[in-house]
């Protein structure tokens, strides 16, 4: 991935809130720790303050709410492959493009048939009390989630926290499925329960 692209990544990974340590953001992007810092540092001067946890179960958190574009797929990147695909001559290649490519479009009609599937504006104010009370209880929650592509499904989560992004609300809250600190946009969630099992 491109230095902008990485860095947008690391913004959307600290901006659930948790912890990252240096050598845990230098697995996921695939860069030096050298280069985590040098993000790091380019983003605070673009005013985008990290904070530096000392010590040997330390890292970077981000306190504060930033606003990054969702990146999607577009048409045009789907007709650009389709160019490459028709003059590559390597098979093995030619496939994999073409797998690459079916990931795009799906990706693309499903950020397309969002606003026709989940009109649940109605049902916001309910889900937020809902995800604040588990928050504030600690209870674990079972969802129905709508993904890009993907379509419906099953999630029991530990909601952590509310916030607003991209002029809608989303819960930061670890996924048990997914093993992993994940955000989880309200208007994407179909059904949801509040458990009694609680977490720590």
């Amino acid at each position: 991935m491109s230095k902008v692209s990485n860095v947008i990544t690391m913004l959307e990974l600290l901006q659930s809130g948790r912890k990252y340590s240096i050598s845990e953001l230098s697995n996921k992007l695939e860069v030096s720790e050298r280069m985590i810092r040098v993000y790091k540092e380019d983003l605070e001067k673009a005013g985008i303050y990290i904070d530096t946890i000392m010590g040997p179960y330390g890292g970077y958190v981000l306190n504060q709410s930033i606003r990054i574009p969702i990146r999607k797929f577009k048409v045009k990147d789907a007709e650009l492959l389709d160019k490459y695909i028709k003059e590559e001559k390597d098979k093995d290649i030619k496939e994999k493009l073409i797998l690459l490519q079916d990931k795009i479009k799906g990706v693309y009609i499903g950020s397309k048939q969002e606003e026709k599937e989940l009109n649940l504006k109605d049902e916001t104010a309910k889900k937020y009390n809902a995800l604040t009370r588990a928050i504030k209880e600690k209870r674990k929650v079972k969802i129905l989630y709508y993904s890009y592509g993907k379509g419906e499904n099953e999630r029991v989560i530990d909601p952590a926290e509310m916030f607003l992004f991209q002029n809608g609300w989303c819960c930061a809250a670890f996924c048990e499925r997914k093993q992993d600190m994940r955000h989880f946009e309200l208007k994407r969630i179909i059904k949801y329960e509040l458990l009694e099992e609680k977490y720590e």
